[in-house]
């Protein structure tokens, strides 16, 4: 069950409803797989609780790096880089996101490089450099219909692009 119903155009955050993700944090409860120390961190994310969310993605990098696949431990930083982009931490997130995107791309995991992009892209959007967001998201884009990827997150990755777009001209007309 996805738990995103859209993405802010002018964010680019996923838009939730709160009571299922909180009543599915509670379901999860204290469980250590790692699936559900992932799922938590998003949910603990996307709830706004990104000091807790913190916590537990360092824990599932932990995790996966003990128990997990490559494929694993690249999924985990990646969702641990999204914590510190949702505590403002640019420079770490970035840096993280780009390590993982190279490993992706170098090991021919295009999903997964797809994924690591289109956060490194919401970084620097939220940075306020749309020009580096906008090559971000042309690469997952790239990434994503090569690997095959799903409507939603082809379109996901459109609406990010548009969004940085507007956000370039907006930029360039007011200077």
């Amino acid at each position: 069950m996805s738990y995103i119903s859209g993405y802010d155009p002018d964010t680019l955050r996923e838009q939730v409803n709160p009571s299922q993700c909180k009543e599915r944090l509670e379901e999860i409860g204290e469980q250590r797989s790692l699936p559900a120390l992932l799922e938590r961190v998003w949910l603990l994310k996307v709830l706004d609780r990104a000091e807790d969310a913190l916590v537990i993605s360092e824990q599932s990098v932990r995790v996966a790096r003990m128990a997990g696949t490559r494929k694993d431990l690249l999924r985990a930083r990646i969702l641990h880089a999204t914590v510190l982009q949702a505590r403002g931490a640019y420079a770490a997130a970035e840096q993280e996101l780009t390590t993982c995107a190279e490993e992706a791309e170098g090991q021919g995991w295009a999903s997964i490089g797809a994924f690591a992009y289109q956060h490194r892209g919401k970084v620097h959007f939220d940075a306020g450099d749309y020009e580096s967001a906008r090559k971000d998201f042309k690469r997952a884009l790239f990434l994503r219909q090569e690997s095959g990827a799903t409507e939603d997150q082809l379109e996901s990755t459109l609406l990010a692009i548009d969004a940085a777009d507007r956000r370039r001209a907006a930029a360039s007309v007011a200077s």
